[in-house]
């Protein structure tokens, strides 16, 4: 059962792309490899951007296509998911890296299409 509509989507950009943002310094992420630290930082950034080029109800720019975000949402939680074992991250870490990234490909494997 597909139920997260674009507009869902839209409003929950913002505050994961913060959350991606804040919560390495809250949870001092990075004790295991620094990578862990600022891969969140940084993706949290590019989000924030990238939800603001989005084309959907929040974007304020609308350069990039909805479609196109959901690519790079797959990439990104995919990236997530495989990142902690790749780079050998224990702990937090690791626990922070598989969980947001199985909880992004939830998100775009829950999207409902649009029916015009």
């Amino acid at each position: 059962m597909k139920f997260i509509t674009k507009k869902i989507h839209a409003f929950i950009d913002y505050p994961v792309a913060l959350t991606l943002i804040i919560l390495p310094f809250i949870l001092g992420l990075g004790e295991t490899n620094v990578i862990a630290f600022y891969a969140s930082v940084v993706t949290g950034i590019a989000a924030l951007i990238l939800t603001l080029i989005t084309d959907h109800q929040t974007g304020v720019f609308k350069l990039v296509s909805y479609k196109v975000h959901l690519i790079i949402d797959f990439i990104v939680g995919l990236t997530f998911v495989i990142l902690p074992f790749v780079l050998d991250f224990h702990g937090l870490d690791f626990f922070y890296y598989l969980v947001n990234g199985i909880a992004v490909l939830i998100v775009v494997g829950l999207h409902k299409a649009e029916t015009r």
